[in-house]
């Protein structure tokens, strides 16, 4: 598959066309940053990390019936993709509160909740991606509430896979972002699935394992997603998927 010119360059990964109209490659970056920005640095080998889970999880995932983006892995840093037209909405799964969530409730980081908690923001930068509803989405046209629902509904589906996978591990999934677009009219699940874009925190020792260690500067990033990576290719292996 021959690579063409570069269509996009985001803060984690760049887009290339290829000689296929319907295919993009993928290509993930070490680049880190936090805050809209504001926080720019590099975590070593994070590019290999993120891509080798996102393809394990999107393969995971597609063997109980969620359909990706996702083609093959091409090398360490390289994904082959479905082109799709991108739904500039990201689905928030959370089952843990931390975070944002913590600051706005007034509620302690851990907390357990009962059933998961489902957010949608509008994707847009310089807006500092607000957090909006189905209603927004209608009314502004980035989504039916049909497409809405649909991805409500397959952002579900993944957290009822994902979660008990990373409990086996020692892992808790405390939260994660899921991005969709359409692809010749089918709602696929796209961009990524990794430590970037989940909160995984050690079962054991809460300890974070995810891209919280950056914003937090709690140090040992590298070390952390490496960890992560190791415990799924274990898990998965022994399962043969």
């Amino acid at each position: 598959m021959k690579i063409l010119d570069m269509l996009y360059e985001g803060k984690a990964k760049r887009i290339y066309a290829t000689e296929d109209p319907d295919l993009l490659v993928m290509n993930y970056k070490d680049e880190a940053t936090a805050f809209d920005g504001a926080k720019k640095g590099i975590i070593d080998n994070k590019g290999i990390v993120n891509n080798r889970v996102s393809c394990l999880l999107f393969n995971l995932l597609e063997k109980h019936g969620v359909a990706t983006h996702l083609v093959k892995q091409l090398d360490e840093r390289n994904v082959l993709v479905r082109r799709m037209e991108m739904i500039p909405l990201e689905v928030v799964v959370r089952n843990v509160i931390a975070g944002s969530l913590a600051k706005r409730l007034g509620r302690e980081e851990g907390e357990v909740l009962p059933v998961p908690i489902l957010e949608l923001y509008y994707k847009n930068d310089e807006l500092h991606d607000p957090m909006v509803n189905e209603y927004h989405a209608q009314a502004l046209g980035w989504a039916t509430r049909e497409q809405v629902a649909i991805m409500q509904q397959k952002a579900l589906q993944v957290n009822q896979v994902l979660q008990p996978f990373f409990d086996s591990i020692g892992i808790i999934l405390v939260d994660f972002k899921l991005e969709f677009g359409l692809a010749k009219g089918e709602i696929l699940l796209g961009d990524e699935i990794s430590p970037d874009s989940c909160r995984l925190w050690d079962k054991e020792t809460l300890d974070k394992l995810d891209k919280d260690r950056f914003r937090r500067d709690l140090g040992k990033e590298a070390e952390a997603y490496q960890e992560v990576v190791r415990r799924i290719e274990d898990a998965l292996s022994d399962m043969s998927i």
